[in-house]
């Protein structure tokens, strides 16, 4: 069996080195760095990765998030998870982007990501896998997503506010109630929402319901479910909401990249 240990594939003779490895629901991966920078993909299952100093992204299947080598990064699956991180070398990486980058995984890059990741940790005397893993460089070079990056504010105080927002996404008070909670006035409060994360208040609450929104559909949860549990008085609401921000419907989002593939998504009344 090829081996699960990230630390394996930090020195291989390949370029582009994938590692297949399988998380039960609830596992955190706490932070950490690796020497190669790494290409984060679920072939199934919803991932949050949390960048020390650039913020949280979701990343459902038809998404993955490129972390160039050396940065501190979490990772948390709210549900079981099949990862299939590719490791590049740092030469190659620094082709592809110096700061966090979402790639869209059309069936293409699919394809060759699951193609690498039964590929041998060491032997690179396979002249079919060069050709695979120079292009996979090109695909992840190239294609890119509307990101879903929730910035994080280091002042306490904000970080405070913003802590309670993903735990509960849904709350709705306003930046005065919530100045008695984080010890600091509302104007200071927005201050910090535009200085810290470049977003303000309400697009950042938003942002955050957006983020909820993704791990449940992901998880399969039905958008008059999600629509709820996010304050929302209707699911035509949170649909346009939905659309607004992202410029697709819920299961168009998910759906990009892959086609029909309705495994992804199962929301009942999702439109």
């Amino acid at each position: 069996m090829k081996s699960t240990n990230p630390a394996d594939y930090q020195h291989t003779q390949r370029p582009i080195a994938a590692m297949p490895k399988n998380f039960p629901a609830g596992s955190y991966i706490p932070p950490h760095t690796h020497r190669r920078a790494q290409l984060a993909w679920a072939e199934d299952g919803v991932m949050t990765v949390t960048a020390a100093e650039e913020g949280t992204w979701v990343v459902p299947p038809n998404r993955a998030l490129f972390i160039p080598a050396g940065t501190v990064h979490s990772i948390r699956m709210s549900r079981a998870v099949a990862m299939r991180a590719l490791y590049i070398e740092p030469r190659l990486a620094r082709t592809v982007a110096t700061t966090c980058k979402v790639i869209l995984m059309t069936g293409l890059l699919r394809e060759l990501v699951l193609e690498a990741a039964h590929a041998p940790l060491d032997d690179n005397k396979n002249g079919r896998m060069r050709h695979v893993e120079a292009l996979i460089l090109d695909e992840i070079r190239t294609l890119r997503a509307q990101p879903l990056h929730l910035p994080m504010p280091r002042d306490k105080r904000l970080r405070t506010v913003c802590e309670a927002l993903l735990r509960k996404p849904g709350r709705e008070e306003t930046l005065e109630q919530w100045s008695d909670m984080a010890g600091a006035s509302s104007r200071t409060l927005a201050r910090l929402f535009a200085g810290e994360t470049g977003m303000s208040f309400v697009d950042w609450r938003q942002q955050a319901q957006l983020s909820a929104a993704l791990v449940q559909l992901a998880e399969g949860a039905r958008v008059a479910s999600v629509a709820r549990t996010l304050g929302y008085a209707s699911v035509s609401a949170f649909t346009a909401m939905f659309r607004k921000a992202l410029g697709k419907t819920p299961r168009d989002y998910l759906f990009q990249g892959y086609g029909d593939s309705t495994n992804l998504l199962t929301t009942g009344e999702e439109r």
